[in-house]
């Protein structure tokens, strides 16, 4: 990762070196049970906070770390070090709960919904997806309809991650007519009448964050917990996007690096035939493939995340880096279990781990069929 000085210089490697003690000093060495477990500490986030981890990338003026884009994903690479998934998605759900918070809110909204949990005292997450509307974010049914001074809420979101355990959920209502023009934004605090959790959902990978389904009957929310006007909300919905897109295509490139170098030291020790797996022109081969698409998507994804920084408006760029990424994920965790064999099915090897957790990227954020529409309409 030291040779891309044109990104990173040595904020960005301060930055590396106070993530990575973090992780090896509170993460790596209990990570293996916490995924069995389905969940890690709730200090956890409290000691993040502590640690400035959760403030990187956040104004000063609530608590955060200012810098430049390559700050926040210096920070990402090397939480996604401590080789789990969920954890880190876990840890990192209040980088899709609280930007639009920042987008939309008020000064008095981001004074209250935002330094607490920057400090790790509370857990904040994101509310768009339901049972019926993933990727189609215009069609949400859950309805808040106002009453005096509250919107009484009505509905259900489905796979929120850190749901079981957020203290408050950046949300998606419908407040108008159908489409996108009807939804807004609301901050909902978990100990209000009516909210309710299921228990956490058992997924195929990401276990050691806790994903669950949240319901609202009749759940009476402040109408000074509005993001902006009635009606921003998709707006808000899709700034964010972005955001998370780059999130997901970097966290994609992580697990790839990562089955990548499990690979590589697995080949040179593993023997068959009376010598290593990389005297075998085929596995050679085969590595110096996965090497080649981690560093291309890498790249790409670095590029796309300049410009972003620089503002432009890189819509169709994120859509096709995040795309790409979770393709050459897709194939370099495949290929990393088929290298270590029988092993690469076992718990105790990292690249189960890897290949399982891998599996929700090109889902999350927008699914990779969502992505290939979008960039269909830059191009066609």
């Amino acid at each position: 990762m030291e040779g891309f000085q044109e990104y990173f210089g040595e904020t960005h490697h301060m930055v590396r070196q106070t993530v990575r003690a973090f992780v090896e000093r509170e993460i790596r060495p209990f990570v293996d049970g916490w995924e069995e477990q389905g969940e890690f500490p709730r200090d956890l986030y409290a000691r993040a906070g502590a640690a400035g981890i959760l403030g990187i990338g956040y104004p000063e003026a609530y608590g955060g770390s200012e810098g430049d884009i390559f700050v926040k994903i210096a920070a990402i690479e090397e939480l996604m070090r401590c080789g789990s998934g969920g954890l880190a998605a876990g840890l990192g759900s209040l980088d899709i709960g609280i930007p639009p918070i920042i987008a939309l809110g008020s000064e008095e909204q981001k004074l209250r919904f935002i330094p607490r949990v920057l400090r790790g005292e509370k857990i904040a997450a994101l509310g768009i997806t339901e049972p019926d509307a993933g990727s189609d974010v215009a069609h949400i049914r859950t309805r808040a309809v106002r009453k005096g001074d509250h919107y009484l809420v009505n509905g259900s979101k489905m796979f929120i991650t850190s749901g079981v355990r957020a203290d408050q959920l950046t949300c998606a209502v419908r407040t108008g007519g159908d489409g996108y023009n009807g939804i807004s934004l609301l901050v909902i605090e978990s100990g209000t009448p009516g909210y309710s959790v299921s228990k956490g959902l058992k997924k195929m990978g990401w276990w050691a964050s806790d994903t669950a389904q949240i319901f609202f009957e009749d759940c009476p929310v402040p109408v000074t917990h509005l993001l902006g006007r009635e009606g921003q909300g998709f707006y808000g919905i899709m700034e964010n996007f972005q955001k998370e897109r780059l999130q997901l295509a970097i966290m994609a490139n992580m697990t790839a690096r990562m089955a990548l170098e499990e690979s590589i030291k697995y080949a040179r020790d593993r023997k068959a035939f009376d010598r290593p797996l990389t005297g075998f022109q085929v596995t050679r081969h085969k590595l110096a493939d996965m090497a080649t698409l981690v560093e291309a998507s890498q790249e790409f994804t670095y590029r796309v995340a300049a410009r972003i920084g620089a503002g432009e408006t890189q819509v169709k760029e994120i859509s096709m880096a995040k795309n790409f990424a979770c393709m050459v994920s897709d194939r370099v965790t495949y290929d990393a279990v088929q290298i270590h064999g029988g092993f690469g099915y076992m718990r105790e090897y990292l690249v189960e781990r890897l290949y399982r957790d891998n599996r929700i990227l090109s889902i999350g954020g927008g699914t990779q069929e969502i992505m290939k529409e979008i960039i269909s309409k830059f191009i066609v």
